[in-house]
């Protein structure tokens, strides 16, 4: 089982309790009536700012027609109010470091992991003197403790894929421009693309480059991240990541997931697969060498 954060178990409470009581057709107004509280209440329960009470949440799901499944949310309860997330006790400001608990929460909590990245390695996946090359690269100047701190975090959320129980699936679509473009200079490049054959290795780690030879493909977006979550987390259709320049963009709908879903499919198609993507790293990594 994976171990799930408190933040991404209460998105879960938030998001299926909202999507329970749109499928029973009641408006929030009804479902405050039924516990005999404010619309607010319901709102703080559905965007997930507050956990249902223990009474409310019995009569809440006796009203959307599911009291069933009052054990099963007892228990997500629980989970929520347990442990913290690893992230808290780091001394600095998310906002500094461009990392939101949000997204912490959601690439910790996923079962799977699916990537298209079009313009670097993936923070997962990245080397520190990499991860350090595309932070001096950014417009915004930082200190050298902001900087420590960002590349704390960075190397520390890589401990996931190494995690006893039950590590992420995870499958990256890297663009062949992202392997070629020496972040942090030639030395650091080929340390990098060793990294990614080695990591290509492990069982629980797909990579495939999408070569120039592919043309024209269907990730009009750049890149995007698919989080798709443990198997408790019933009815969750997972969650499509798209890091903005200026702000990220989460989607939900089944609609757009389904959506990204599909491109990604198309991506692995034009794709290398798995074991020639392999082979094509190290021979970029030795076209360096040559250098």
């Amino acid at each position: 089982m994976v171990t799930v954060n408190p933040t991404a178990v209460k998105r879960w409470i938030a998001l299926e309790m909202k999507r329970l009581r749109e499928a029973s057709g009641h408006d929030r107004s009804a479902a405050a009536e039924r516990i005999g509280k404010a619309t607010t209440v319901i709102a703080h329960i559905e965007t997930a700012r507050n956990l249902p009470a223990p009474a409310d949440l019995e009569l809440l799901l006796a009203l959307y027609g599911v009291p069933d499944r009052v054990q099963l949310f007892r228990e997500m309860v629980k989970r929520a109010k347990r442990g913290k997330d690893w992230w808290i006790g780091y001394k600095f400001k998310f906002e500094t470091v461009g990392m939101s608990e949000l997204f912490l929460a959601l690439e910790t909590g996923s079962a799977r992991i699916s990537s298209a990245d079009m313009l670097v390695v993936p923070g997962l996946f990245q080397t520190r003197d990499y991860a350090l090359g595309i932070n001096q690269s950014g417009e915004r100047r930082l200190t050298d403790e902001q900087i420590a701190a960002w590349l704390e975090l960075r190397m520390t959320r890589q401990q996931m894929l190494d995690r006893s129980d039950a590590p992420p699936r995870v499958w990256s679509i890297l663009d062949e421009g992202v392997l070629r473009r020496q972040v942090g200079g030639p030395a650091v490049m080929r340390e990098q693309l060793h990294h990614l054959a080695e990591l290509a290795e492990r069982p629980n780690i797909e990579i495939q480059v999408l070569p120039f030879s592919a043309g024209a493909h269907p990730a009009t977006d750049g890149t995007f991240t698919i989080f798709d979550y443990p198997p408790e987390f019933i009815g969750d259709t997972g969650t499509v990541y798209i890091e903005g320049r200026h702000q990220p963009s989460y989607y939900e709908s089944p609609e757009e997931v389904r959506d990204y879903r599909n491109i990604f499919e198309r991506l692995q198609i034009q794709a290398h697969k798995p074991d020639q993507s392999r082979e094509f790293i190290l021979s970029l990594a030795k076209e360096i060498r040559e250098h």
